[in-house]
């Protein structure tokens, strides 16, 4: 081997090519990878039914009515679902990406991480080509500081010259309304050059999103219900006075109260049951 081939051999390993789109009429959802770029579809995506999520009824209605347009071919708008961990914002869109394929409209879902963001022109390009309608998710997103990967998402929302793909959609869920932390923002304020504009660029970058949807913590009457839901969708038998004090307790010990917690003492309960879920 000569010592062009071998130079040529160590770029290819440093930048493989990347492989071909796949049968999108083989699977209704898709992970992206990079080195080498790839689109993996999923076997069996991993999401409740939009009935057990409980307490965030004027998001779940806002966001499948955006959703339906969408996968009907209408206008919609990108979504930041964002605000209290644990409160179903990821399990939503996941939901809803069912509920709106159960109507019998072929919507796909591809799902991004923040990781990955600069790559992101690259992914749009086998989209953008595919006959197939996309939600394109990026769970947890949230930016630090020197963080630049927040200029990569600008193409999802924007879209530069060429515009985002008519055929895809941007969810996006974040525990922070301007998808970075607070001291951040404050830093750029007292440092920068032109504070102004460096806060202004960072902050405006959650206003690109056409829905914002908050996820606040949930009420104890709220929890118990998801619990009692969860008990009714998997046939675990429990009295009332003993699901109480038990849920209760759990919330207690772990200091908190959401979704994530139901469904964590749910998981328990089961399992003390001998429930399989």
């Amino acid at each position: 081997m000569t010592d062009l081939e071998r130079i040529a051999a160590a770029l290819e390993r440093l930048a493989p090519q990347p492989l071909p789109a796949p049968d999108f009429t083989k699977a209704e959802a898709f992970v992206w990878h990079t080195s080498p770029d790839r689109l993996e579809p999923v076997a069996k995506v991993s999401r409740v039914d939009v009935s057990l999520l409980v307490g965030i009824d004027r998001s779940r209605d806002t966001l499948l009515e955006n959703t339906r347009h969408f996968a009907r071919g209408l206008p919609a708008n990108n979504a930041l679902l964002w605000g209290a961990r644990g409160m179903g914002k990821s399990s939503l869109v996941k939901a809803i990406h069912a509920q709106v394929r159960g109507e019998g409209l072929d919507l796909k879902i591809v799902e991004l991480s923040r990781e990955d963001l600069p790559s992101v022109q690259r992914l749009l390009s086998q989209l953008r080509a595919a006959p197939c309608r996309f939600i394109l998710f990026c769970d947890d997103l949230s930016f630090s500081n020197d963080d630049q990967h927040y200029k990569s998402l600008k193409a999802v929302l924007d879209g530069g010259i060429e515009g985002r793909p008519e055929n895809v959609l941007f969810y996006a869920t974040s525990n922070r309304r301007h998808l970075m932390p607070r001291e951040m923002i404050e830093n750029e304020r007292q440092t920068g050059i032109n504070p102004g504009e460096a806060v202004e660029e960072k902050v405006s970058l959650s206003d690109r999103f056409g829905l914002w949807l908050g996820f606040h913590p949930c009420s104890q009457d709220d929890y118990l219900a998801m619990i009692r839901g969860y008990c009714a969708a998997h046939g675990v038998q429990i009295s009332a006075d003993r699901l109480w004090a038990e849920a209760i307790e759990w919330q207690a010990t772990r200091g908190a109260r959401s979704g994530r917690v139901a469904w964590q003492f749910f998981c328990d309960l089961a399992a003390r049951e001998g429930v399989a879920l």
